[in-house]
């Protein structure tokens, strides 16, 4: 199977790329020369202003691209070689730092975890554009009832077929670390059918989550703050991150 190559003066672009690739472990190959490309080199990651000088059919320019990890993505589907799939699944392990994997014609495309339930929708659009096929079905677990609705709510209006499948089988994988685990569960997720959802869903937050999430920014401001518990809600429901609840109860005067 063909790999892909690196080749980069630009300092700063190829450390990039090397972190990205070592990363998500994929096999490359950095090139010390543009020239004489070695055949098993599929596809080559370089910048704008070298690709010219690169003789090879399939180049991916990294700096033009919003992150490195997009001009990875197009850079496996190069090397892939595959224009329309027949099933596309997307699995999403709900949470406040959800998992995500992109299952295609059964092989395990992409997996990876953002850093909050309201970056879910834009990772998504991505995958669509990278992955289209003629048949894709986005799929998330059952647990994290109010993140889940969240991350749900948001993707209604991709007009994609969502399933809520019941991710008690990936538990098996609680052992490894959590990043990992997101991810994992998230393949697994891929893989199952379950329950269309046809509208939006309620975001309605428990009590006991409200109270959680006050703990939360006691704990983060080492006591000196609680947010208001309308305030949590607000968090909760996604109309707010902790951190700008926390920023502005510092701004609300001091009781006398």
């Amino acid at each position: 199977m063909k790999t892909l190559g690196v080749y980069t003066k630009d300092f700063s672009l190829y450390h990039d790329i090397l972190k990205t690739l070592k990363k998500r472990k994929l096999s490359y190959v950095v090139l010390s020369s543009p020239k004489n490309i070695p055949k098993r080199i599929g596809v080559v990651l370089t910048s704008k202003a070298e690709s010219e000088q690169i003789k090879a059919q399939r180049i991916v320019s990294a700096d033009t691209f919003d992150t490195v990890d997009y001009a990875v993505d197009m850079a496996l589907k190069k090397l892939i070689g595959k224009k329309l799939y027949e099933q596309v699944y997307i699995g999403i392990d709900p949470g406040e730092r959800p998992g995500i994997a992109v299952v295609g014609n059964d092989m395990l495309l992409q997996k990876i975890q953002v850093d909050s339930p309201e970056k879910v929708v834009q990772m998504i659009k991505r995958f669509l554009k990278l992955y289209p096929s003629k048949e894709t079905c986005i799929r998330i677990g059952h647990g994290s009832i109010l993140t889940r609705n969240r991350i749900i709510n948001s993707l209604i209006k991709l007009n994609i077929p969502i399933e809520i499948v019941d991710e008690t089988s990936t538990t098996n994988i609680q052992q490894i670390g959590r990043s990992k685990r997101d991810s994992e569960a998230a393949a697994s997720i891929a893989l199952l059918s379950g329950g269309r959802v046809q509208t939006k869903l309620p975001l309605e937050p428990t009590r006991g989550a409200i109270k959680n999430i006050q703990k939360h920014s006691r704990e983060i401001t080492e006591g000196r703050y609680t947010i208001s518990e309308k305030i949590a809600e607000k968090v909760l429901k996604g109309e707010i991150s902790l951190i700008e609840a926390i920023e502005k109860e510092k701004l609300k005067p001091k009781r006398l």
